[in-house]
């Protein structure tokens, strides 16, 4: 990959998790399990190099520990605030606003109505950007982010997911391995913006596991997927499993629980 994570910014679940949005009929997440889960998570991280940067827990805001939709960064070179689209997330991006900034000063730049973007529709690869046009991110929210993109000489396309069921971001349907590799789900496997790269389907019934995230050296992926474990050792990956189920039942994967640089 072209940059390597030394840092991450995490924030656990509040105690009202249960009341956040959600797409899903999981049943209501177990409060305990979800802040060990989110604990497992923070290690795993802490493990493969990255120094965490943990926010508390902020029971104005039930999705706030999704810190990824908040902000995009580029190691060492700059962040962007998002604009969530669902109202209730708005007031999350000013929360943790100051902390983004202490590594991207001076002021940070964001993204301005009438565009609404969640990071978690942002998959990049290389320098590279996939941005997601779904109930979250509009069209507008797609244009200001690859305007700022282009800055620091990356490009971007865009892909439209709001026909593609069972998917809340782009992220939760495909995910970089590698700057040239993506692991992608059978729905978006056709997609005229990934022509070119090396597709690796997730096997039917496994498609969850589709959002798993590249720290450095490893695959992070979601526990309770053994076809697509086998399929990434297969490929020559080493694998951090974590135990995701009571974030899935929250429309969160393993890339919604932090933003790494």
């Amino acid at each position: 990959m072209t940059s390597r994570f030394t840092r991450a910014i995490v924030r656990p679940p509040a105690a009202n998790f249960a009341d956040g949005l959600t797409t899903v009929d999981l049943g209501a997440p177990d409060f305990g399990r979800a802040l060990q889960q989110h604990a497992d998570y923070c290690a795993a991280l802490v493990r493969n190099g990255c120094e965490l940067f943990t926010l508390a827990a902020d029971d104005r805001f039930p999705d706030s520990t999704f810190v990824e939709d908040t902000a995009l960064m580029l190691p060492n070179e700059g962040a962007i605030l998002a604009r969530p689209g669902a109202a209730s997330r708005a007031g999350e991006v000013d929360a943790i606003r100051d902390t983004v900034a202490q590594f991207f000063p001076p002021e940070l730049p964001r993204i301005l109505p009438n565009g609404t973007l969640d990071a978690g529709d942002v998959c990049d690869a290389g320098r590279h950007f996939f941005i997601g046009i779904s109930h979250r991110t509009n069209a507008e929210g797609a244009r200001q982010l690859a305007e700022w993109l282009a800055t620091f000489g990356c490009t971007a396309s865009t892909v439209d997911i709001r026909d593609v069921r069972g998917i809340l971001h782009l992220k939760s349907g495909v995910c970089a391995l590698d700057d040239d590799r993506l692991i992608v789900i059978d729905a978006l496997a056709s997609h005229p913006a990934f022509h070119g790269y090396d597709l690796v389907p997730v096997p039917a019934g496994e498609e969850y596991a589709a959002n798993c995230v590249r720290v450095n050296d490893v695959i992070f992926v979601a526990d309770g997927y053994p076809q697509t474990h086998a399929l990434l050792r297969s490929l020559g990956y080493t694998l951090e499993v974590i135990d995701m189920s009571e974030y899935a039942k929250m429309d969160g994967g393993l890339s919604c629980l932090s933003l790494r640089f």
